[in-house]
């Protein structure tokens, strides 16, 4: 049992550290305005880390879908891409809260917030896309297809397009570098905090997904024999 489910303990182990240190640790001094507000680093930065590897394994189990035709792999690919969603809500809320105390109010439709948000859109009309056929073989083609677009629109709304204009947000141009990369507003204290908590986000997000997953196709099973 524990070797099958040592990630399960890992992921726990994890994220207590990050809960307990994540408030605990000392954070350098820094000039302007960001001081207590970093330790949001270890909440914010690591929902985008988790959404992004649920989409891309969403991403992953579409394509085998379109080959294999395999109902399994579209149950795969929805659940992950549901997950990741949520992450990304997530990542879109602690992101507002930081921007309240950074830049005074939590929504200044600033380039990142936008392209966040913009990417986010796009996921969501994937399960309004779904919902809205009752053909299940149709319903499962398209929506791997389209799966493949949202996943093509991710990376540009996301990592490229907010990076060509002038951003608040850190790592934006104009900005003074990402808190998260840049030595000079973090500390080797800090940096032991911030490496598990991305694991340990993203492990929770795997584990919620794999209960998903396993839910889904139970109920799918269920349906069948009635």
């Amino acid at each position: 049992m524990i070797r099958k489910n040592w990630w399960k303990l890992l992921c726990f182990a994890l994220l207590m550290y990050t809960c307990i240190m994540g408030f605990m640790v000392k954070i350098p001094v820094l000039d302007g305005r960001m001081q207590q507000s970093i330790r949001n680093l270890f909440f914010h930065v690591p929902m985008w880390f988790a959404m992004q590897t649920l989409f891309c394994i969403s991403v992953f189990y579409a394509v085998r879908f379109l080959r294999s035709q395999n109902p399994v792999d579209d149950y795969y690919s929805l659940e992950f891409a549901r997950t990741g969603l949520v992450f990304g809500i997530l990542g879109i809320v602690t992101g507002a809260i930081w921007a309240n105390y950074q830049w005074g109010k939590p929504w200044s439709g600033d380039p990142k917030q936008n392209g966040a948000a913009i990417a986010l859109l796009i996921y969501m009309a994937y399960f309004v896309l779904r919902g809205s056929m009752n053909d299940l073989d149709k319903r499962s083609r398209i929506s791997a297809v389209y799966n493949i677009f949202a996943f093509a629109m991710l990376f540009p709304t996301i990592w490229i397009l907010p990076r060509l204009t002038e951003s608040l947000h850190p790592g934006g141009q104009g900005s003074e570098g990402n808190p998260a990369l840049n030595p000079n507003d973090t500390s080797p204290e800090m940096e032991m905090v911030f490496l598990p908590a991305i694991i340990g986000w993203i492990l929770l997000s795997l584990w919620i997904t794999s209960l998903r997953i396993r839910l889904r196709i139970i109920t799918e099973k269920k349906l069948a024999h009635e």
